[in-house]
């Protein structure tokens, strides 16, 4: 799966991610460190990447926008804010939420659960 890590997440999601065999980039990679959220979600969508990130911002601006892409997991806070725990959390759920994140969606992961939402938001 190709993945964009976004800023306020530590790039040693992205390594842990390639050491699993994703593609994948942090947006500091990029020099995107200081970029918006509209411009950093319209480079996921743009390169065909899940954006990874733990900024709730970027589902009010899919919901704006009525976007189909790009799938974006968000992480929440009761996920843990360890690089490795957050990575680990993300794999473990991968097979469950793969089919989704193809089809375009937000996923919300958190350490007991996790919640899908189909891309696009309408109101």
């Amino acid at each position: 799966m190709r993945f964009l890590v976004d800023q306020c997440l530590s790039p040693e999601i992205a390594v842990a991610l390639g050491n699993a065999g994703h593609d994948v980039v942090h947006v500091r990679e990029l020099g995107m460190q200081r970029a918006g959220d509209p411009e950093v979600l319209e480079h996921a969508r743009r390169d065909d990447r899940v954006l990874i990130s733990a900024d709730t911002d970027f589902g009010t601006l899919l919901a704006k926008t009525a976007a189909a892409r790009p799938s974006v997991v968000i992480f929440r806070r009761s996920s843990g804010r360890r690089p490795t725990a957050q990575a680990g959390l993300l794999l473990a759920n991968l097979p469950a939420i793969t089919e989704a994140l193809d089809a375009g969606s937000v996923v919300v992961l958190e350490e007991a659960r996790l919640r899908l939402r189909g891309l696009p938001i309408r109101p």
